[in-house]
């Protein structure tokens, strides 16, 4: 008699343990939102797939058993992936064959997840990303790594050295009205021109003689601080050719043909590294002007200065 109690609930427990690894019945993971998934999970914003919250690691199942930040922001906590196998382990759904472990965002999707809108800050990307703004897209952020100097130096072509640490170079964003139209293609990965790494005010002058013949000119002084890969800047300003300024109208100024270049430097021991100082005129009455730059091949840059 105990005997047979014993083996109903065995039966019992098994087809228990079954319908908990069907979960449902479940064919897929796709979701567009939080109300797409059940008790415990959400909808991943950028690869829009159910994914299992978590406060441990306890908590999470073979198939993605990292508990980490879904995003930089450190909140939510979800259970992260670490191999396509682990994930064809998922009891979430009925055939976990298909079930794959995103490279992006470390978590398990079966391929029949829509594409993603776009991101517009970080904070709707993985923990290890950042939010190209530009492009909308969510890309893996740099490995941080020590440097010294200025410019390049030690970092890779796409960043510059900023307080001893690689950072990304700045990138106008697809707001800037200065790019709206005929913005340069440029990315850190396949790119090879000039990168812009600084745009700063120096100074502004009252009924500058730099604008002469202007109605009450006056001049923003403005330093661009970049680097090439390719070669050493010229000795001479003549080797300076396709560097342009670009206004908020997105019309493009050759900055030596136009005269909008005062001098450059190189710098000493590094002369891959450079700034250009320029001027660009204004009406009397205006203590801000937002101003493009870019060299042919290089990172289009956008940057309000103030008077």
């Amino acid at each position: 008699m105990q005997l047979r109690k014993m083996m109903l609930m065995f039966a019992a427990l098994s087809a228990a343990s079954l319908m908990m690894a069907c979960d449902g019945g479940r064919t897929s993971l796709a979701c567009s939102s939080d109300g797409d998934c059940i008790e415990g999970e959400i909808c991943h914003p950028q690869a829009q797939v159910c994914v299992q919250t978590c406060t441990t690691n306890l908590d999470c199942p073979t198939s993605a058993k990292r508990c980490e930040a879904l995003s930089g922001t450190g909140t939510p906590l979800i259970c992260k992936c670490d191999t396509t196998p682990l994930c064809q382990g998922d009891t979430r759904v009925s055939d976990a064959s298909t079930l794959s472990c995103s490279t992006s965002y470390s978590v398990c999707t079966d391929g029949t997840t829509p594409a993603p809108a776009g991101c517009t800050s970080d904070a709707q990307c993985a923990a290890n990303q950042t939010c190209n703004t530009a492009t909308k897209t969510c890309e893996n952020r740099p490995a941080e790594t020590t440097c010294s100097g200025s410019g390049q130096t030690t970092c890779s072509y796409g960043q510059y050295c900023s307080s001893s640490k690689c950072a990304p170079a700045p990138v106008a964003e697809a707001s800037c009205e200065n790019f709206s139209t005929g913005r340069p293609a440029w990315s850190s990965a396949s790119s090879s021109g000039p990168v812009i790494y600084s745009v700063e005010s120096t100074g502004y002058e009252v009924n500058s003689n730099k604008c002469a013949g202007a109605t009450n000119p006056d001049a923003f002084l403005v330093r661009v601080r970049a680097y090439r890969t390719d070669a050493d800047w010229p000795s001479t300003r003549a080797g300076l050719a396709q560097f342009f300024y670009v206004n908020t109208a997105a019309r493009q100024f050759d900055i030596l043909n136009e005269g909008l270049l005062l001098n450059f430097t190189r710098t000493s021991g590094n002369l891959k590294d450079a700034y250009f100082d320029t001027y660009l005129c204004r009406p009397s009455g205006s203590t801000t002007i937002q101003a493009g730059y870019f060299f042919t091949g290089g990172n289009p840059v956008c940057q309000q200065l103030r008077r």
